[in-house]
């Protein structure tokens, strides 16, 4: 019971990894804060979480016997995030964890000069600013509670290029920037922020993930050929489970990991190590 008596927000919580983890974090003694947007943003090619499914991520945290608060809101929206932010306080005493999690794949798939305008500011306001929006909706408490755990779920895409990915690339690679900075901010009031680099993911029923294959159709993949191909890439030859990508959620979440902030840990196979 690692996160037992923590409170946890966790963004982008209706499905894939945001599933994962808030489960992962309920297991391990939390009580959750879900939020997500719950609507289909104008410019992702493809649909995003909806009411329905972050209500079963409530109902499977709950099995676990957690306390769990759900609000829709969108990252974009600083004003939202202070309010469920200080709504998890009122409700549960403290902000312990935040993982920040909330991101989209696409629009993508086309060279840097051929990204329109709009396109890129969506993706770097959802996936890099929707992060420190998170980060300073929950500093002012962390910081008055003098500890807290933050993760940002950046990606291999924050370590390395991808052809046809650079609003994806850049925006990543500004999320572990943002991490190092923030833990060097917070380090005094003993916040830690961390980052968790996931490699490809398996887009698991269970958690009705689907990024493995929006990246896939990005870049012109036949889906049902998808995970063939990403695999034929991984040095250790399958796929990371959202389970993986779970259990090293939950280690940067707990005190086992105290010491740890400026971080980037990779669960990607060794994909990185090339």
């Amino acid at each position: 019971m690692e996160l037992d008596g923590k409170t946890a927000i966790v963004t982008g919580a209706a499905r894939g990894l945001g599933r994962a983890c808030a489960v992962a974090f309920a297991r391990a003694g939390a009580d959750l804060v879900l939020l997500d947007v719950c609507a289909d943003l104008p410019g992702v090619p493809y649909p995003l979480g909806n009411p329905g499914q972050l209500a079963h991520t409530a109902d499977l945290c709950r099995e676990h016997g957690a306390a769990v608060l759900t609000r829709h809101v969108d990252i974009r929206d600083l004003a939202a995030l202070r309010q469920a932010v200080d709504e998890a306080h009122d409700r549960f005493g403290s902000v312990d964890v935040l993982l920040n999690n909330a991101g989209i794949a696409a629009p993508s798939g086309r060279a840097t000069d051929e990204i329109t305008e709009d396109e890129w500011q969506l993706m770097i306001d959802v996936d890099l600013s929707g992060a420190w929006r998170a980060i300073k909706a929950v500093g002012a408490i962390m910081t008055g509670q003098r500890s807290g755990s933050i993760v940002n779920v950046a990606s291999t895409a924050g370590l390395v290029g991808y052809r046809n990915f650079a609003g994806y690339v850049a925006a990543k690679h500004g999320v572990i920037g943002l991490t190092k900075a923030a833990a060097l901010d917070f380090a005094p009031v003993k916040v830690r922020v961390n980052a968790l680099c996931p490699g490809s993911v398996r887009d698991d029923p269970a958690v009705e993930g689907r990024m493995l294959s929006e990246i896939a159709r990005s870049l012109e993949v036949p889906v049902a050929e998808h995970e063939e191909a990403f695999v034929q890439s991984q040095p250790m030859n399958a796929l990371i489970e959202p389970g993986d990508v779970a259990s090293a959620a939950v280690w940067l979440a707990s005190d086992g990991s105290r010491q740890v902030t400026g971080s980037v840990l990779t669960v990607d196979g060794g994909f990185t190590a090339r």
